[in-house]
């Protein structure tokens, strides 16, 4: 366990862009409820091209770091070690600096994305369809290899996307059947929907949602809500938002890179809400 208050320590997290993140609150959020009065995190705009000379700059008063795209894949040759889990999607997003200087890298948004799930009360289901096929749709198959017991249906937008798809589903060891996106409609109706696709992607589909839904994970926070997140509440679904991921994998970077657990959740949770909602209202 790393020192408390006492002793100053950094994070940041890297990305770009950057600007936007909410990883910056959260965290800060995390240390004011711990009392690490000497802890900071900040920020940085860093690609791929300047990462390895920022990481071997840090000293060592880092902690860790949080890391977004396009860094995710970029960080692992620059790692000592990394965890099976980011392992299993090419993908890390927390890097801990260890107390003898190793650099060990993790994955949280897949036990982010299983214990989102788990607060609204979804532990298992016996199929589940995603919306999507980009990077944050091999975290969801991990995470769904974790709650899904049958067969997982990806709705895709091209022949590329069917094949990155169906060669994740293959790594995960979960059953990947692949449909083309002209019937995402259909996926409204399985007990477990992922939503991994940008702002406006699933808009259209809105319209489709059946009088009965189940479970709906939109892994978007901004804007919020989606038109289909809105739609889904309006007919009595269970909604998990980005924001809930954001948060769940953020708690479980906190824990990693101050070794104090548990990391506060409803502190995060109602720092990262409040930020959310000063931009909704800053905007014109």
């Amino acid at each position: 366990m790393r020192a408390r208050a006492t002793d100053a320590h950094r994070a940041a997290v890297l990305g770009s862009p950057i600007a936007h993140s909410l990883s910056p609150v959260l965290h800060r959020a995390a240390y004011e409820a711990l009392e690490l009065t000497a802890w900071t995190y900040d920020r940085f705009e860093i690609d791929e091209a300047a990462l390895p000379g920022f990481v071997d700059g840090l000293g060592g008063e880092w902690a860790g770091l949080s890391l977004t795209m396009p860094l995710k894949r970029a960080v692992i040759p620059l790692l000592d070690e990394i965890s099976e889990t980011a392992a299993s999607v090419d993908a890390v997003n927390t890097l801990v600096f260890t107390e003898d200087g190793r650099r060990v890298g993790d994955n949280t948004d897949i036990p982010g994305m299983v214990a989102a799930l788990r607060e609204h009360g979804v532990e298992q289901v016996d199929s589940a369809a995603v919306l999507g096929a980009g990077a944050t749709a091999s975290s969801a198959l991990a995470a769904l290899a974790r709650v899904c017991s049958g067969e997982i249906v990806a709705y895709v937008r091209s022949a590329a996307r069917a094949d990155e798809m169906r060669q994740w589903g293959e790594r995960l060891d979960v059953e990947v059947r692949i449909a083309d996106w002209s019937e995402a409609a259909d996926a409204l109706r399985f007990p477990l929907v992922i939503a991994t696709t940008p702002a406006g992607t699933t808009d259209a589909l809105a319209a489709s949602v059946p009088e009965r839904p189940a479970t709906l994970f939109d892994v978007l926070y901004e804007p919020w809500p989606t038109e289909l997140a809105a739609r889904w509440s309006m007919f009595g679904g269970a909604v998990v938002s980005g924001l809930d991921l954001l948060v769940h994998q953020a708690v479980l970077q906190v824990e990693q890179m101050t070794g104090i657990t548990p990391a506060p959740l409803e502190a995060m949770r109602k720092a990262g809400e409040h930020a959310l909602a000063s931009r909704q209202a800053a905007q014109p």
